[in-house]
């Protein structure tokens, strides 16, 4: 059996930390760490909002000449809205783009007949590293969650631990509905308490639609 290899971590190569820092916190990343380390050693990570991947960058964590990196895949759910954010945020985010086929050349606008893993923007970091955003809509057959057993199970028990604190003063529902809501916001980077809100308010909006 193969044994898991999971991708965690990217190595940006940047001029200025603090600026880099300073950028990605801009818009919305979430700061992980800022290491500093023997002589001028220092390394910042940073994940983006719902990403199982996150981005390293400093001084004396690569060779790689600053903004070399590109084509950096952010897949998101709702290209517009991810632009619109991302703006709003102060990203210079390209007009959307779509390939007809592959190997031809982009044309303007979203993809036509609005199929998934064909709609991209673009923008880049103050060094010039550059980022691709692409829609994702509808999987193809085995891509999805990287979910393991243990993982799952350890997501389960802090679900249910978090969901018997709401219980009691909860109207009725099916806890299914919960612990679903509570998985999915904590996968998508909300801490604990963001997760417990988020879940409060799928269900009992759920249950207001019913």
């Amino acid at each position: 059996m193969a044994v898991d290899m999971k991708l965690e971590v990217v190595v940006l190569p940047v001029s200025d930390v603090d600026r880099a820092k300073r950028f990605y916190q801009g818009l919305g990343w979430r700061l992980d760490a800022d290491f500093p380390g023997a002589g001028d050693f220092r390394a910042v990570q940073m994940t983006p909002p719902g990403s199982p991947c996150s981005v390293h960058f400093g001084r004396g964590v690569t060779a790689a000449t600053p903004g070399s990196v590109q084509n950096l895949y952010l897949v998101v759910s709702d290209l517009d809205a991810a632009r619109a954010d991302l703006k709003a945020h102060g990203a210079d985010v390209s007009e959307p783009f779509h390939f007809p086929g592959f190997g031809e050349k982009p044309l303007p606008g979203k993809d036509p007949d609005g199929r998934s893993y064909n709609s991209y923007a673009t923008f880049k970091d103050p060094d010039g590293n550059g980022w691709l955003l692409q829609e994702i809509t509808a999987r193809l057959p085995g891509r999805g969650t990287n979910l393991d057993v243990a993982t799952l199970t350890e997501l389960l028990r802090d679900a249910e631990k978090h969901h018997g604190q709401y219980e009691p003063t909860a109207p009725k529902h099916h806890w299914s509905d919960w612990y679903a809501a509570y998985i999915i916001a904590l996968e998508q980077g909300r801490s604990p308490d963001q997760a417990v809100k988020e879940a409060t308010i799928h269900t009992e909006g759920a249950l207001a639609k019913a």
